[in-house]
């Protein structure tokens, strides 16, 4: 679980970065590359839902 959360903060500061880029310089790249980040953010997302659930159970 911690090592999802980890995970889950890195990948936020990475789309943040990317974001920022994009919106304040017009980066077409960086924009691409936050989108990708948020999709992976989403599997994250749904991957921690699935593991807080199953740790609530125990």
């Amino acid at each position: 679980m911690k090592d999802l959360l980890e995970r889950i903060e890195s990948e936020i500061e990475t789309f943040k970065s990317e974001a920022t880029l994009q919106v304040e310089k017009g980066n077409k790249a960086a924009g691409t590359r936050a989108r990708k980040s948020a999709l992976e953010l989403s599997k994250l997302f749904k991957e921690f839902r699935k593991v807080s659930v199953e740790e609530s159970k125990k």
